[in-house]
């Protein structure tokens, strides 16, 4: 079949397209002195940081029913920012307690003091040494954040997120703070036949192999933060504040009344459970009704 001089020219444009379409793109250099957040992007088989919009307005006072957990984490970040030695965090516990709101809640206090949030995912954790590599040496101060940070028996991610956490020759950058949440305390799935190869010797009990690697991976966290279940009455605390909260700025005029104190549990009975993201769904439900025309 012979082939024109124009078909022959689009089928080498056409070629050309599909090619510069596997060419890496050039990606955006991040100015840290305007970004607060960045999330790491994987891209087989590299990465990059993508610059993330993030708004500042959650504050430390919105979290209720965590004061300790928000102490201890106040305190380690303010000793981070401040150049002094602090410890990677693991917030576990009870879901929707404000483990990942009060990391965001930090960023809002510690952007002007030179922090700044990196989001990564787990499953890009075998990523960190390049990560590491593009903040190293920078002046400002990170929080490398993994949300639901929890692995499988066989992933082979933790492993990298080890040497970041302690245990290997090249230390890791002395700018760089690993806060996670997770609801396992261990990270690893525990299985009963775990407990199959434990021993007794001598009146001790000595855990199996399989259980001291599981211990071993969040002992390496120097700081653990627990959150539990809340009450109805924090549940119904943190009801108030965001009602407040979404009523002022709508100027919308509303009242605590019995009923709508009812209302807020029923809500959470619903659901079967109580915490501060059942509160701040239901605070937003409420309000946006109540902001409705009223018609016939």
């Amino acid at each position: 079949m012979t082939v024109t001089q124009g078909e022959f020219m689009q089928r080498v444009l056409d070629h050309l397209d599909r090619a510069e379409q596997r060419w890496p793109q050039p990606r955006p250099v991040i100015d840290w002195q305007q970004v607060m957040a960045a999330r790491w992007m994987p891209e087989h088989p590299h990465g990059w940081l993508r610059p993330l919009q993030v708004r500042l307005d959650l504050q430390l006072d919105d979290l209720h029913g965590v004061e300790r957990q928000k102490q201890l984490l106040d305190s380690n970040t303010a000793q981070f920012v401040a150049g002094y030695p602090a410890n990677n965090a693991l917030l576990w516990g009870a879901r929707g307690t404000g483990k990942s709101s009060l990391v965001r809640a930090l960023l809002a206090r510690y952007a002007n003091a030179g922090m700044r949030l990196i989001e990564i995912d787990k499953t890009d954790l075998l990523h960190l040494p390049e990560l590491l590599q593009q903040i190293a040496g920078q002046p400002w101060r990170f929080i490398l954040f993994c949300d639901d940070l929890a692995f499988e028996a066989d992933d082979a991610a933790y492993k990298s997120l080890k040497t970041v956490l302690d245990g290997t020759t090249e230390a890791s950058p002395e700018n760089l703070l690993l806060y996670a949440t997770s609801n396992r305390r261990h990270l690893l799935p525990e299985k009963r036949s775990d407990n199959l190869a434990a021993e007794l010797v001598d009146g001790e009990i000595h855990p199996g192999e399989a259980i001291e690697e599981k211990v071993a991976l969040s002992d390496r966290f120097g700081l653990w933060v627990s959150f539990y279940p809340f009450s109805q009455e924090q549940y119904l605390t943190v009801v108030r504040h965001w009602l407040e909260q979404l009523a002022a700025a709508y100027e919308l005029p509303w009242q605590w009344t019995p009923e709508l104190q009812q209302e807020a549990i029923r809500w959470a009975t619903t659901r079967g459970n109580r915490n501060g993201r059942c509160a701040w769904q239901f605070a937003r439900a409420w309000v946006g009704r109540a902001l409705l025309p009223v018609t016939d």
